[in-house]
């Protein structure tokens, strides 16, 4: 009796283990910010994207493919050429996911690598058009380079069934010869700047010898017009400004001057 009660729980729990993992196996989840894609066997990809959450299939026959539609970044570097026929090395930073009633078509046409398989391609059409500008424009206006190639890009890919979220043009160098004659050309014009400068310096030197001369001339002029009216006088009066001046200047020494009787020497003794 024993023997029958342990073989009916033994079969009981294989059943509850058999139905438990066909169970589990008709389960299967979609996380947050995905979406699924059903592959059917016998009827191929089905329309109908599936949301987030716990769904049934039919094991076997059926298989999820899971797609994340939340927003990625991807380098993309292409190598161009500009209007005056220079290469151009630019990498574009761009936010992509793709359009989410639109799985089953990316899925059929394109594959799970949707984005390796587009990206490059359409990225590397859209710069051509770079060509229209040459390579100084390219410098100055990259601002409205930017944009047009977002704005292309971000249309060409809506073909595709992709959200192009940002377009970001972050790398943009030139060929070696092309960056060398920049230098040269930067070097040229600071050398220019320097030679500009030495001769507008010289130009102020000269305007100002001139000017002094000038001054000199008319101070001499003044001093002979004061002598000839004012005859001696003027001289005595410099020689007392220049003796105030100099006992002033004694007056404030740290030196002791002493001018012995009968002497014209001055002799200077420390305090």
């Amino acid at each position: 009796m024993a023997a029958k009660v342990f073989e009916s729980i033994g079969k009981f729990g294989l059943a509850l283990a058999v139905a438990g993992g066909v169970v589990n196996s008709a389960l299967y989840n979609v996380d947050a910010g995905h979406r699924a894609v059903i592959f059917d066997r016998f009827r191929g990809v089905q329309d109908i994207v599936v949301g987030e959450g716990t769904h049934f299939l039919i094991p076997w026959v059926q298989k999820p493919i899971i797609f994340d539609c939340r927003s990625r970044p991807r380098n993309v570097p292409v190598i161009t050429g500009s209007k005056d026929l220079q290469n151009v090395n630019i990498t574009l930073r761009i936010l992509f996911r793709p359009v989410a009633s639109q799985l089953p078509r990316i899925f059929t046409s394109i594959g799970e690598d949707y984005d390796e398989r587009v990206l490059p391609s359409i990225t590397t059409e859209i710069l051509k058009s770079v060509a229209r500008f040459d390579a100084g424009e390219l410098i100055t206006q990259r601002e409205l380079v930017s944009r047009q190639v977002s704005d292309d890009l971000t249309e060409r890919a809506a073909t595709f069934g992709l959200i192009l979220d940002d377009v970001s043009l972050t790398h943009l160098t030139f060929g070696k010869e092309f960056t060398e004659a920049v230098e040269a050309k930067q070097v040229a014009q600071q050398e220019a700047e320097r030679a500009r400068f030495v001769v507008e310096k010289a130009e102020q030197q000269k305007k100002a010898a001139i000017i002094s001369a000038e001054g000199d001339s008319k101070a001499a002029e003044l001093i002979a017009n004061s002598l000839a009216t004012a005859g001696d006088g003027l001289i005595e009066l410099r020689k007392l400004e220049a003796a105030e001046d100099i006992a002033y200047q004694l007056s404030r020494s740290r030196n002791i001057t002493y001018l012995p009787a009968g002497q014209s020497v001055l002799l200077q003794l420390p305090q």
